[in-house]
C-alpha cells in the first residue's frame, strides 16, 4: 500500500487556533499550578517566591489563610488560563469571552506596569521580587493582548 505512486498517510486535519492565546493560558495555567505548589512547599516558597515574612510565619504556625489566599489566586489564574483557550478557540466559546479577555489583559498590564511610580519616585520599596513579577506580568500582559487583537473580528 506505501508504494503506489497515489499513496497519502492518513494526516489529522488542521487545527485551527490562535497561538498567541494558547500560549497566554499555558502562561496562565503554569503561574496557576505554581502557586499551588507554594502552597505545598510551605513556608520556605512563600519566602523564596515574595509572599512575605506575615504570610511564611503564618504558614509555619499551620493558619489556613496563607493557603486559602494562594488558592485563591490559584483559580483564578487557572480561569484566566481556561478564558484565553476558549478565545483561542481550542475550548467552546465561554460566556462574556471579549470583556474577560480585555479584563484578563488589563489585569496583566497594570499589575506589571504598577511598579514604575515605585521605581521612579520610591526606588528603595521596589524589591527585586516586585521588579521581576512585574516584568513577568507585563510578558503574560503582552503575550494575552497580542493574542486579543489577533482575534478580536471574530470575537
Amino acid at each position: 500500500m506505501c508504494c503506489r505512486a497515489d499513496y497519502k498517510p492518513y494526516m489529522p486535519a488542521p487545527t485551527s487556533f490562535n497561538l498567541a492565546l494558547a500560549l497566554a493560558a499555558a502562561l496562565s495555567a503554569t503561574a496557576a499550578l505554581l502557586h499551588l505548589a507554594i502552597i505545598v512547599g510551605g513556608p520556605a516558597w512563600y519566602r523564596f517566591f515574595g509572599a512575605g515574612e506575615k504570610f511564611a510565619r503564618a504558614a509555619a504556625a499551620g493558619r489556613a489563610y496563607p493557603a486559602v489566599v494562594t488558592a485563591s489566586i490559584a483559580s483564578v489564574l487557572g480561569l484566566w488560563a481556561g478564558y484565553a483557550l476558549s478565545g483561542a478557540g481550542v475550548l467552546p466559546r465561554w460566556p462574556l469571552l471579549p470583556a474577560a479577555l480585555c479584563a484578563i489583559t488589563g489585569v496583566y498590564l497594570l499589575r506589571g506596569f504598577a511598579v514604575l511610580p515605585l521605581l521612579l519616585f520610591a526606588r528603595s520599596k521596589a524589591t527585586p521580587f516586585l521588579v521581576w513579577s512585574s516584568l513577568v506580568c507585563i510578558g503574560f500582559g503582552l503575550v494575552h493582548l497580542l493574542g486579543l487583537l489577533q482575534v478580536w473580528p471574530q470575537l
